[in-house]
C-alpha cells in the first residue's frame, strides 16, 4: 500500500514523546514502514526523519521550554498556521499517489475536505468530541466517505451522535521495548505523564502521602499555571520530581514501583500510561474515568469513581497487593502494539478495496 499519514501539528513526532498521540503516530508509522508499505508522514519540521516525513509546518516557532508553538501564545496565530498547513496539503493530496490516507490530525480540515478528494480516508478519533470536529463530521456523515476508528469503546460511544459507524482498535505498546520486572526493588509509587490539569498530578501526590508512600513524578510540565498552583505547593521530602525521562530510565522507574497512580480528571479516551505500566508488571491505582475502567480488570488494578485522595489512597493499598504476572499477561493479550498495527493494516487494506464508511467484517 501507498499510505499517507496525516499527523497532528501541536508537537513534532519524535522521541521523547510529548504525549500519547505522538507515541501512537511514531509507532504506527514505523511499523507500517517495517511491514513493507510505502508510507509518507505529513508532520511538522522537527519530526523524526526516519519516518519519511514530508514537512507541512515549520517548527521555527516551536518552543521546547513551554512545549508550545508560539511564544506569544496567540491562539489565532497557532490556529491559522495549522489551518493553512492542512488546507494546502489537502488541496494537493490526490496528486501524491496514495492508495489511502490515515488521518490522525484531530483537525477539522482533513475531515471537511475528504468529501472533495478521491483518495479514501481512515480517521482515528484520539479524543472525546471537540467542537470543530463535531461540526465537520456532522456534515461529512451525509457522504459517508470517511471510515472512523476509535481508540476505546468509551470514546466510540461519545462520538456516536456525529458519525454513521465507528470501529474500535485499542491502543497498544511494544512489549519487547518494555521490560517486565517481577520483583520491584523500590518502596515507592509512581505517577508519569504530562503535568497538566487533565492528568490530576496533585491528586496522586495527596493520595500517596495519605497511603504512606513516597511518590516519584516523571514527566514534563505542560501547564505551568497548574503546576505552580496545585503541584508545587505539595512538593515535600516524600515527592521526587524527575522531569521528562528517557525510555530506559522510565522503564526502570515504572517497573520498580509498587504501583502506578493514574488520575485522569477528564473522559480520557485511552491513556498509554496504563498499557506501559501493565507491560512493566506494575499494577494500577486510579480514577475510573474515560477508558481506564475498560482497559484494566480486578487482577490488574484498583479504581475509585471519586476524586477524593483518601479513596485513591485505599486503591494504592489494594493495587500493591496484586499479582504482577497478571498485569504483564493482560498487557500482552490486550494491549500489544503488534495486534494494534495488524488491525490498522487490515482496516487500511479493506478501505482501499471497499471505499467508504463500511466496517470490515
Amino acid at each position: 500500500m501507498n499510505i499517507g499519514i496525516i499527523a497532528h501539528l501541536k508537537h513534532p513526532i519524535k522521541k521523547p514523546f510529548m504525549g500519547g498521540l505522538e507515541a501512537f503516530t511514531y509507532e504506527i508509522t514505523r511499523r507500517l514502514i517495517d511491514k513493507g508499505h510505502q508510507v509518507t508522514l505529513y508532520a511538522s519540521e522537527q519530526s523524526d526523519p526516519g519516518l519519511n516525513v514530508h514537512v507541512i509546518l515549520s517548527d521555527i516557532d516551536y518552543d521546547r521550554e513551554t512545549f508550545s508553538r508560539f511564544r506569544s501564545h496567540e491562539l489565532s496565530e497557532d490556529f491559522i498556521s495549522t489551518h493553512h498547513a492542512y488546507l494546502e496539503l489537502m488541496q494537493d493530496i490526490d496528486g501524491k499517489g496514495h492508495d489511502v490516507l490515515f488521518n490522525n490530525s484531530l483537525n477539522y480540515v482533513p475531515v471537511t475536505m475528504a468529501t472533495l478528494i478521491g483518495t479514501p480516508m481512515v480517521t482515528v478519533l484520539h479524543t472525546p468530541p471537540i467542537f470543530e470536529m463535531k461540526r465537520a463530521m456532522s456534515h461529512e456523515r451525509k457522504s459517508g466517505k470517511i471510515r472512523y476508528v476509535s481508540v476505546s469503546n468509551s470514546n466510540a460511544v461519545a462520538w456516536q451522535p456525529y458519525l454513521n459507524s465507528c470501529e474500535v482498535v485499542t491502543n497498544g505498546v511494544d512489549m519487547d521495548a518494555w521490560k517486565y520486572i517481577g520483583q520491584p526493588s523500590g518502596r515507592y509509587v509512581i505517577w508519569f505523564g504530562r503535568i497538566h490539569p487533565d492528568k490530576g498530578t496533585h491528586l496522586a501526590i495527596q493520595a500517596a502521602r495519605i497511603a504512606g508512600f513516597r511518590i516519584k513524578i516523571a514527566g514534563s510540565i505542560a501547564d505551568h499555571h497548574y503546576f505552580q498552583t496545585y503541584v508545587e505547593p505539595l512538593l515535600e521530602g516524600d515527592v521526587d520530581l524527575l522531569g521528562n525521562c528517557q525510555h530506559e530510565e522510565l522503564n526502570d522507574l515504572i517497573g520498580n514501583a509498587l504501583c502506578s497512580v493514574i488520575t485522569p480528571c477528564w473522559e480520557e479516551p485511552f491513556g498509554l500510561v496504563v498499557a506501559e505500566s501493565l507491560a512493566c508488571g506494575t499494577p494500577v491505582a486510579g480514577i475510573a474515568k474515560g477508558a481506564l475502567p475498560y482497559i484494566i480488570n480486578s487482577k490488574t488494578g484498583c479504581l475509585t469513581s471519586s476524586c477524593n485522595p483518601a479513596e485513591l489512597a485505599d486503591c494504592i493499598t489494594g493495587a500493591i497487593k496484586l499479582n504482577r504476572e497478571d498485569c504483564r499477561q493482560h498487557a500482552e493479550k490486550t494491549l500489544n502494539i503488534k495486534r494494534m498495527a495488524d488491525a490498522y493494516e487490515r482496516i487500511l487494506m479493506d478501505t482501499i478495496e471497499q471505499p467508504g464508511n463500511v466496517p470490515a467484517l
